[in-house]
């Protein structure tokens, strides 16, 4: 491909969160310009929740995104419950972590059923899919109205959590809900079954890439970390969750206006894919079944396969959570009355939430003075941790895909791009500022 000449420029990369660009070009087989631009304008929700007092930051932070709501009001409320020193029960940490679930398959099966698998059957949106394959989107949407309805039962809507509060919950589902959901979520495992056999069939449509990078995600001895643990990478040993800002090292590049994130290498990735290369011991029975269906065990470096990861979480999250209901069941739920609200003792405080979201580890970091009131935040989004990953993936991609058509060089790079599933608009945290 010597005499090789060819550029690509794809504005607003479609089926992703947001508005970003690819630029690419090649010059006698060479590459000489390869750039993953964000062009999404800043959002400074950081500087937003500056002067507003602690009760307020998670219903404000949740705003921050549409698909990750649930995962950041967690984050917030974590941050300002290690700030001021508050402990929930074990009761309202198992309801959180199915909240966290019910966002989890939300997301994964929004990803992986409307926007990547088109990708996969040769068409470029669900629409068609309509129509040639009625019952596969069927599937897919009876799963996905099973994750709304268990965001809505637990936290009072399906998007930006009302329920969710510090110290615990206003209100929680009755156990005659959390049973019926968890007949609900075993009659769901067939659907999920027919799912992964269609991806399975679809396998040879992954391109097979390989790119080594460092991994990382939360972890714990105990579970598969979602709502809580260490700061883990497949590179470096564990941290706590505190200690963040020496993993995610943010920095500003010229052609975006998202930070994007490095470590010990040039970049990392978070995500499922991540999570799974960490912690894949402790996947359920049949998430670990479903992951050696595609031959995915740790460490995988091939960023496509991000999507499987992302259906081999939803099958552990209908597990997990049939499990926690069990639990919950076992200990007897302890009724609370409606618009509970747990006494706070206010202090000043530092404090950070870890979670993972469904596209990687999220920070927030709040300082709190006597009053309750926040002089200081930071917010680290998963999508702006991968954003440097992206790029440097495309980097090694090009060269592997020169001998194929325009057409098809350039949806492979938009595949990359949605393989992350990134939302972009969230990670759009700085902005260029022109001294005159």
């Amino acid at each position: 491909m010597a005499n090789k000449n060819f550029d690509v420029e794809l504005h607003h990369v479609t089926r992703v969160e947001g508005h970003g660009n690819i630029y690419v070009n090649v010059r006698n087989g060479s590459l000489e310009r390869c750039e993953w631009n964000i062009s999404e304008a800043p959002r400074f929700f950081e500087a937003m929740v500056l002067g507003r007092n602690w009760s307020e930051l998670h219903h404000i932070t949740s705003r921050i995104c549409g698909i990750c709501s649930i995962g950041h009001t967690l984050a917030s409320l974590k941050a300002t419950e290690a700030a001021m020193g508050i402990t929930i029960s074990e009761q309202d940490l198992k309801l959180r972590k199915l909240a966290l679930h019910a966002e989890n398959l939300q997301s994964h099966l929004l990803h992986v059923g409307f926007l990547a698998l088109p990708d996969l059957m040769g068409v470029g949106s669900v629409i068609p899919l309509a129509s040639s394959n009625p019952e596969e989107v069927k599937t897919v949407l009876r799963l996905h109205r099973l994750a709304n309805e268990m965001s809505n039962m637990i936290c009072g809507r399906t998007t930006h959590p009302q329920r969710l509060i510090p110290g615990g919950f206003s209100k929680i589902p009755s156990m005659k809900e959390l049973s019926e959901l968890r007949e609900r979520l075993k009659a769901s495992v067939q659907d999920l079954q027919a799912v992964a056999n269609l991806l399975k069939s679809l396998v040879p449509k992954i391109p097979d890439f390989v790119r080594e990078t460092e991994f990382i995600a939360l972890t714990s001895p105990n579970e598969y970390a979602l709502y809580d643990g260490k700061i883990g990478s497949t590179d470096t040993d564990a941290a706590p969750a505190r200690e963040y800002l020496s993993f995610t090292n943010e920095y500003i590049v010229p052609q975006s206006t998202a930070k994007r994130a490095k470590h010990k290498r040039e970049s990392y990735m978070v995500g499922a894919l991540a999570r799974l290369n960490i912690n894949y011991d402790k996947l359920s029975p049949l998430a670990k079944k479903t992951a050696e269906m595609f031959d995915l065990k740790p460490v995988c470096h091939n960023p496509f396969m991000n999507n499987i990861a992302q259906l081999v979480e939803v099958v552990h999250s209908v597990e997990d959570s049939i499990k926690l209901i069990n639990e919950l069941e076992a200990a007897g739920l302890k009724s609370q009355p409606d618009y509970n609200s747990p006494k706070i003792k206010v202090k000043a405080g530092q404090g950070v939430g870890g979670v993972e979201v469904p596209r990687g580890i999220l920070f927030h970091d709040y300082t709190y003075n006597k009053d309750g009131i926040c002089t200081k935040a930071n917010c680290v989004i998963p999508t702006n941790q991968n954003h440097g990953n992206i790029e440097l993936d495309m980097k090694a991609l090009v060269p592997k895909i020169m001998d194929k058509t325009h057409k098809e060089i350039e949806l492979t790079l938009e595949m990359l791009v949605r393989a992350y599933d990134p939302c972009i608009s969230c990670s759009t945290h700085c902005v260029k500022v022109h001294f005159v």
